[in-house]
């Protein structure tokens, strides 16, 4: 087994998901962001331009790289050759953690495009646990994984959501990104508490937080990441930061990308929530 770096991440502060639209604008000024957080696959290239613009960016910035194709709890063996891509391009630009989310997105080598949901059953629980162990040894760094937003739950689920996630986690000796959006969208969607979700999940894991938006559906709140961060998960990202403390936070939108100057409003407004928060608890 190779050896994993154990040591924990450190504390980066308010950060925003790089974007293209975003890229001249953020090395001009850098609007007090601290931090950036890179998709992962939109990197992972020989070369050319991405990788020349990421290199500027990593001379400013702390970045973190973000993947939505692992695939760790798919049943298809997991993809070395993607593996190694991620892992070079971990080694160029040595980013201060690398995460993923913890879903299936394909089958038969056909990849879904989509974070499918897990059944959380002890046999699901093994499967994860033993293909993280494998990415870790892998990547010789912990990963962290995202709670996704669900839709449907499995008839024959033997754990609640946040008992699988926090099991994953102990077991695989990983740590976690909490999406607080996703957290309040599953609890409305499946009608439990997300403060109880908060409270099942050990506080020494959680290395990052997601802030983003969701629509109203039909019947279901919808994780769409293209609307302001709404009150509601305003009011779940003040509990979190008093269960978990001093976490890296992030504003992410993924669509209906606004001017940089909003995004930079809802991190200051992050900021001026926790830090007060932070201070006292200090």
């Amino acid at each position: 087994m190779s050896h994993i770096d154990n040591d924990r991440p450190p504390y980066l502060g308010y950060g925003l998901g790089l974007r293209v639209e975003h890229y001249q604008e953020l090395l001009d000024h850098p609007h007090g962001v601290d931090w950036l957080e890179i998709v992962s696959e939109n990197y992972m290239v020989p070369g050319g331009l991405p990788l020349v613009w990421l290199e500027r960016f990593r001379a400013r910035f702390p970045l973190v790289m973000h993947g939505v194709s692992l695939s760790i709890g798919g049943t298809d063996p997991l993809d070395d050759g993607y593996l190694a891509r991620l892992d070079a391009l971990a080694r160029r630009i040595e980013p201060a953690w690398v995460s993923d989310h913890l879903c299936w997105t394909g089958v038969q080598g056909v990849n879904l495009h989509d974070l499918m949901p897990l059944p959380y059953t002890e046999e699901a629980l093994d499967h994860v646990v033993a293909r993280v162990r494998q990415v870790q040894d892998r990547l010789r760094r912990r990963i962290l994984l995202e709670n996704v937003s669900s839709y449907l739950r499995f008839a024959d689920a033997q754990l609640e959501e946040w008992e699988f996630l926090a099991a994953v986690a102990e077991r695989a000796d990983c740590l976690l990104l909490l999406d607080i959006n996703n957290v309040y969208v599953s609890a409305r969607n499946h009608g439990f508490d997300p403060l109880r979700y908060l409270d099942g999940v050990p506080v020494q894991r959680v290395q990052q937080f997601h802030l983003a938006g969701h629509e109203q559906g039909e019947a279901l709140l919808v994780d769409t990441h293209d609307a302001p961060v709404p009150s509601p998960v305003w009011a779940l990202y003040e509990a979190a930061v008093r269960r978990f403390g001093a976490v890296s936070t992030m504003i992410e939108r993924d669509d209906h990308m606004p001017p940089l100057r909003e995004l930079v409003a809802e991190l200051d407004d992050a900021r001026r929530l926790a830090e007060p928060l932070l201070r006292a608890a200090a």
